[in-house]
């Protein structure tokens, strides 16, 4: 019997994991589909109920429904029930278990490109949000321990810092301290929409003090180059954007659901075809 899995969101029409799901799906010769599902927040206790009625083996989770379907499930992760959001749900002896997959997909990407110990790197996070959280959270849990977060809302940050369960050193920065303060970082994750298409002319903050040898990350991928990348590249830093980020995350969901270890590589490249660019 072909199984069912998902992405549940709104909107979820702009999701590129269909396409990238459904293709490796097909290349590992699972009898199985992945379907979008366009979720409103009033819906999302009967869609979460039905989605156990029609047999869906797991989904995943988009905005804005990461932290409000938690109590809609049988059980959360551990890391997913500190981050407090579920990105990935699956069935698991007829229970929904939600997990958190978004932090890990990023260290998995930037481990790809950069360098498999982390734990040294003195590392600003730009933004508090959702996927701040999960980056921070992910970041601790492996052992970096000098973690900072400079965010325009100041009480958002301290607040993330201080529910955070880890042994950390953390602190936080204004934008205006991040500015004059950057070159002391060699990691600088960006995790606001701010460069997101279509206002691709705009940064979160200068990196005109950014020390060359850092390597920059920013989690979109629409634009390939936010204005964030470019500037970072400008002053001879490494770099890298969203695309492997979304990529791994979902392919350590996919393996949830399968037990089996999909090509994230080959993933990677579908989702750069989706997006007209050019092989990886």
């Amino acid at each position: 019997m072909k199984k069912l899995y998902g992405v549940i969101g709104d909107p979820i029409a702009h999701s590129l994991s269909p396409a990238m799901h459904n293709a490796e799906l097909k290349e590992l010769n699972i009898d199985a589909y992945y379907h979008p599902f366009h979720i409103y927040e009033k819906d999302l206790r009967t869609a979460v109920e039905g989605m156990k009625v029609i047999g869906v083996d797991g989904f995943n989770i988009t905005v804005p429904h990461k932290t409000a379907i938690i109590p809609f499930l049988d059980r959360v992760d551990p890391l997913a029930k500190a981050i407090g959001a579920v990105n990935t749900v699956v069935k698991e002896d007829g229970q929904f278990v939600g997990y958190n997959t978004d932090g890990a997909g990023f260290v998995e990407s930037l481990k790809e490109v950069w360098k498999e110990d982390l734990t040294n790197e003195k590392t600003l996070i730009i933004g508090a949000g959702g996927a701040a959280k999960a980056i921070y959270y992910t970041l601790l849990s492996i052992g970096v321990r000098q973690v900072d977060i400079c965010n325009r809302t100041i009480q958002k940050a301290e607040a993330l810092i201080a529910a955070q369960p880890y042994d950390a050193d953390s602190k936080v920065l204004t934008m205006e301290e991040a500015e004059s303060s950057i070159g002391e970082y060699s990691l600088v994750i960006q995790t606001t929409s701010i460069g997101m298409d279509p206002d691709i002319d705009q940064s979160p903050l200068s990196l005109r003090n950014l020390n060359p040898s850092a390597f920059v990350s920013d989690i979109i991928y629409n634009p390939k180059e936010t204005m964030l990348l470019k500037q970072a590249a400008e002053q001879g830093a490494k770099t890298q954007n969203g695309l492997g980020m979304l990529v791994y995350q979902g392919a350590l969901a996919f393996e949830k659901w399968t037990n089996k270890k999909p090509d994230a590589r080959r993933m990677k490249q579908t989702v750069t075809n989706f997006l007209g660019g050019t092989p990886c």
